[in-house]
This record gives C-alpha cells, structure tokens and sequence, in this order.
C-alpha cells in the first residue's frame, strides 16, 4: 500500500490496520462478540439480543459480523473503506450468511430497502457519522422493537459533539483532510435517541482494565413499536 497521504477520509480509513509484510494475514479469532476492544470480559452479543437479521456499520476486519453469523444470524457489514472490505472478504468468505458492502452508510442506509433486527457499530460508523443524519435513517431500516447498539471510547470531559481528530495522516493538513468523530456522554447520547423516537435507553461507560486509560462507551436503544 502506497505511503502517500490520504487525501479523502475514505482514503484515511483505507490506511487503518494495514497489511503488515506481505505474505497471508492471519484472520482474526472471532471468538466472542467484543464493544471494547481491549480483550476484557465486559458485555457481549448478548446486548443485541437473538437478531435473525443485523446490519454492521464499520466493521474492519469484521470479526464482530463473523463471530454473529456462525451463531445463526445472517449479517450486512458495511464499511467506507474498500482496502477494509476487500480484507474483510478476504478473512471470511467461507462463512455464509455474511455480506460485506463498500459504502457510506448514510447512503446505504437510503439505497437499501432491507429493515434489519439489529443494528450496531462497534468504535464504528457512528462514531464518525453526524447522528442528526444518520439515527433516522438507522429508526428507518430497524424493524418495531428492534436493538441499536453501539461503542466508542469514553469521551474526555468536555469534547463533546463534533471533534476534529489529530494523528498520523491528519496533524497540520486541516486544509486538505479533516476527520471528525461524533461523542457525547451517556446522558448526551441518550437525549439524542429520545428525541429520534428510540425507546428502552442504556448508555453506561465500561472501565478500562487499565485505569490509566480511558473506558468504553457502550449505548443500547430499541426503535419504536
């Protein structure tokens, strides 16, 4: 993969977890459904309940939409990045029922006519998506009763909303790339959902083994009906 600067955000998420040497890559374990992604034994699929049909918005390498899949459920992933999806197919295409999709999920969410069971995003789609946009599209494709779940890091106190995001790629190029990441506090993103039609609201930070470091968002709603 070129080491040029990306230049488009869908080229900056093209450079995430890159390819390292160039044989085959191992694919991921998918043993158990992970929010966190710091290997704890906090909360796991069981949060979304027994979807027989899920939609994954960010999924990576997709070891969440996999792990899903073989406990029975079929499942859409779909991810901004092609360097993302091509891996993510590469990884699992022996496991049927599993769908991975190049696109932004604003715009599959309105090209998509399918309603999902449940949906989420694991330090995902949602995290980087405007949720004034992309909630009602999300209440939209839920069939009644059914689970919007996602995760992001715990924000620090006072960066709420909108925030730019620094790093490699990004520090000192604002004029030709800005990435932002949407983060609220529990009660925040709470108050978003109540006022998009979302019911049955549980938003709680789950610590860091490390308690140095910053914990996890987790955030759990049902849509109406």
């Amino acid at each position: 993969m070129s080491s040029a600067a990306p230049l488009t955000a869908a080229e900056y998420w093209d450079k995430y977890k890159p390819h390292r040497g160039d044989g085959p890559q191992p694919r991921p374990a998918a043993q158990r459904f992970d929010w966190t992604g710091v290997g704890n034994d906090g909360p796991g699929a069981e949060i979304l309940g027994t979807p027989k049909t899920v939609l994954d918005l960010g999924p990576a390498e997709g070891e969440n939409a996999a792990f899903l899949t073989r406990s029975g459920a079929r499942v859409t992933a779909v991810d901004f990045s092609p360097v993302q999806v091509y891996r993510a197919r590469a990884f699992w295409d022996d496991v049927p029922g599993l769908e991975f999709v190049h696109a932004e999920a604003c715009t599959f969410l309105d090209d998509d006519p399918r309603t999902w069971d449940a949906v989420y995003s694991t330090w995902g789609a949602v995290w980087f998506s405007d949720p004034e946009q992309l909630f009602p599209r999300i209440a939209k494709r839920l069939e009644p009763g059914g689970v919007f779940a996602f995760s992001h890091r715990e924000p620090i106190t006072g960066q709420y909303g909108a925030q730019q995001m620094g790093g490699k790629w990004l520090e000192g190029r604002e004029s030709e790339l800005t990435v932002y990441r949407w983060q609220y506090s529990a009660t925040q993103w709470s108050d978003i959902l109540k006022r998009h039609g979302f019911t049955d609201i549980r938003a709680e930070v789950l610590p860091n083994p490390d308690p140095a470091a910053l914990g996890t968002l987790l955030v759990r709603a049902c849509a109406p009906g």
